[in-house]
């Protein structure tokens, strides 16, 4: 029930993210005005705008115009809907369930943002850091110091990749690393790890395909990957923890 319920409330969300990754890099109000077709500004209904459903009934359509809807707009409702619902299966605790659900609704947006746009809204990472210590402080105050120490770990390991080599680094990459650690605690280091491999990874395939010298020149945001270890962290971040600090540290 309680998964069911965190799916719903994610696809709302969602709904709510796909207005976020649009207007907020345009610097445009969150708020007004209400949400309405791009191509004829007729405003949506409101049984048009059901989360993933209206989609699909309108044929990703607008009901006006017949101007074609991204199919993002339903993606972005079902993956956070699909986050979501996991985040309450896999944990059990009332901190670790608001932490990884606060994480997964900041993650998406500012992932999709630094992709389409190659910035970290401060908005965005600010946000977050506000939200994971008032939450960590009201429902798991004895956890707070490690995430302290994670986020200033996390975040000074990336500033220092920044200032070492300052065009495949920004400084939106440190503060969100800053706030990952803030929600994950010491499982932002696996996030980081599983981040920095996949970045390699696509790095090597871009390389293998244009050549060395036009795949260095091509730019690739380190936010998204920074999301998926996140993301890998909300579910068995703490997991592999225990299993290096078991195999390497005992």
């Amino acid at each position: 029930m309680e998964a069911t319920f965190a799916g719903v409330l994610g696809a709302v969300f969602g709904s709510f993210l796909n207005v976020v990754v649009h207007r907020l890099p345009r610097h445009e109000s969150l708020a007004t005005p209400a949400s309405h077709c791009p191509k004829c500004g007729t405003p949506v209904k409101p049984y048009d705008n059901i989360p993933i459903l209206s989609w699909l009934l309108l044929r990703g359509h607008c009901r006006s115009c017949g101007a074609s809807i991204s199919a993002r707009y339903p993606l972005v409702e079902a993956l956070t809907a699909a986050l979501c619902a996991g985040a309450v299966l896999t944990h059990h605790s009332a901190a670790g369930i608001a932490l990884s659900v606060a994480l997964i609704l900041l993650l998406v947006p500012a992932a999709l943002i630094d992709l389409e746009h190659r910035i970290i809204p401060n908005r965005i990472t600010a946000l977050g850091a506000v939200l994971a210590l008032a939450l960590g402080l009201a429902l798991d105050p004895a956890g707070e110091p490690e995430r302290l120490i994670a986020a200033t770990a996390g975040g000074g390991f990336l500033l220092l990749a920044a200032l070492a080599y300052p065009g495949g680094m920004g400084m939106g990459d440190v503060k969100l690393a800053g706030m990952m650690g803030l929600f994950l605690g010491a499982a932002v280091a696996p996030a980081l790890l599983i981040a920095l491999l996949a970045g390699v990874a696509l790095g090597a395939v871009v390389i293998a395909r244009k050549g060395a010298q036009a795949g260095r020149k091509t730019a690739i945001p380190f936010g998204p990957f920074l999301a998926l270890g996140a993301l890998c962290a909300v579910f068995v971040g703490h997991p592999l923890v225990d299993v290096y600090v078991n195999h390497f540290l005992h």
